[in-house]
């Protein structure tokens, strides 16, 4: 999720995490407008009407394969694991600690080093190596955050000082779910892809402090993992995200490797709140792409090559955001309905829902990876040179201070090629799989052809998203 500066200036992913109050405070201040070079500088000329008809044809044969497969074939599939080792709690406190060091030597370089965000660790770190990266790596590996979040440490530490209570001091009403987590994820996209100057560095360090100091607070009163499944959005983001990976961590701290998507198979119906959750990330990506084409834009009057700024755009960009939301929600749950309707299922719509919707994770992570890998290539660049000097005094802590940035890497007619098949692979991919862990939960209607039938509406949604998901890649953006 990408954003642009007032007066037009391409701008770099911000690093805010705000509370819903500090939101409107925030826009209320003067700030500076910032130029990055991470966003796509080049309108594909590339044949992409095969590739739309190429990524919804292989969508559609990846439902047809699977419904003709035995089911206890693809049962076995899913649950072939490969043992690794285990980890100790220590370690994680460890690690833990270690991380907050590194948030807080952040949020100092956010208050007293350089205003420029190409060179300011802060959203560098935060919204290249933390959120486009960092959610690759839980995508692969495993649930990394859980062990590397600035909390666990410093929770971990004061709980034992103190002597506070894993299960803290309040107990977290059952109905309320996960929707702290939502209205906060909410907060922050509409911060991230809609706030005037949302990549301000000292702006970027005290939204992010005051959202950790109220996390923590919230921890040391109602638990850290109560609080962490339902108000801290960052982890319940990554643990989402982390079910599709290869890795998987048992009861016991052992690792074991498995087939991606497999763990997704094996969770429990997510509530009201969860369905929320999952959509909305998924959604808030898509309309990061959609806010800049020229279509978008063209609706609101407003012509691409003189772009008003991101001030002229704050109403039309809440009303997209929640419409994109809205939008999603109805069409999934529509297409869930159909499935029951067609597979004359016992199952509640709640229950369907709340299972059929973790085949949104693969989709989520594959538009999360297409959106981001440009900013990843040429902003992970300007990351490794920030940190080696956070607070602009001619440091050189890591010996990348003064590397050379090739931002050639996404410039070029070449670079548009391979940098289109890349987005476009793993945007096919990830409807594929979502296909494959959807018909997964075909037990859902024991008889085979109810089962078929049953995935039928999901598989045309998923399809229908593929080209939508390919034209954002392909259509000029402002």
């Amino acid at each position: 999720m990408s954003g642009r500066t007032e007066g037009g200036a391409i701008e770099r992913h911000p690093a805010g995490i705000p509370l819903i109050c500090l939101v409107t405070s925030l826009i209320l201040l003067p700030t500076p407008a910032f130029a990055h070079a991470s966003d796509r500088g080049h309108v594909l000329l590339l044949p992409t009407g095969y590739y739309l008809v190429g990524g919804a044809f292989a969508v559609a044969i990846s439902f047809l394969v699977l419904a003709l497969l035995p089911a206890d074939s693809l049962d076995r599939f899913w649950r072939r694991r490969l043992p690794l080792f285990a980890f100790g709690d220590a370690l994680r406190t460890a690690a833990g600690l270690i991380s907050f060091a590194g948030f807080a030597t952040l949020i100092a370089a956010g208050f007293f080093g350089t205003r420029d965000p190409l060179s300011n660790p802060l959203p560098l770190v935060i919204w290249t190596l933390l959120w486009a990266g960092g959610t690759l790596l839980q995508g692969v590996f495993g649930d990394l955050w859980s062990w590397l979040n600035p909390w666990y440490g410093p929770w971990r530490l004061a709980s034992r000082l103190f002597g506070a209570e894993d299960e803290g001091v309040w107990r977290l009403p059952r109905w309320l779910g996960c929707w702290p987590a939502v209205i906060l994820f909410f907060a922050f996209a509409w911060f991230e892809l809609i706030d005037p100057a949302p990549d301000d560095p000292a702006r970027l360090a005290l939204a992010a402090g005051l959202y950790w100091l109220f996390s923590f607070l919230a921890m040391l009163a109602f638990g850290y993992r109560n609080w962490s499944r339902s108000g801290e959005f960052l982890t319940i983001f990554f643990s989402m995200v982390a079910r599709f990976a290869l890795v998987e961590r048992n009861q016991d701290g052992r690792l074991a490797l498995c087939w991606p998507g497999a763990k997704l198979l094996a969770a429990e119906p997510l509530p009201t709140s969860g369905i929320a959750f999952l959509l909305l990330a998924l959604s808030s990506v898509s309309f990061d792409g959609l806010s800049k084409t020229f279509f978008w834009l063209g609706l609101f009057g407003i012509n691409p090559l003189e772009f008003p700024g991101r001030t002229a755009l704050i109403g039309s960009g809440t009303f997209g955001l929640i419409l994109t939301f809205a939008l999603l929600a109805a069409v999934f749950l529509l297409a869930v309905w159909l499935s029951q309707r067609l597979a004359g299922s016992d199952h509640t719509l709640a229950q369907a829902t709340g299972l059929l919707v973790w085949s949104i994770v693969p989709i989520a992570l594959a538009y999360h990876v297409a959106h981001y890998l440009t900013a990843l290539l040429v902003d992970g660049q300007y990351a490794l040179a920030a940190l080696s000097d956070p607070f602009a005094l001619g440091w050189d802590l890591f010996g990348t201070a003064d590397m050379q940035i090739e931002a050639g890497i996404v410039a070029g007619a070449d670079s548009a090629w391979w940098l289109w098949n890349v987005q476009a692979g793993a945007i096919i991919l990830g409807h594929v799989l979502a296909v494959l862990v959807a018909h997964g939960f075909a037990w859902l209607h024991p008889q085979p052809a109810r089962a078929a039938l049953s995935q039928f509406p999901l598989t045309l949604l998923m399809i229908a998203y593929t080209v939508f998901g390919l034209w954002l890649l392909a259509t000029p953006t402002a």
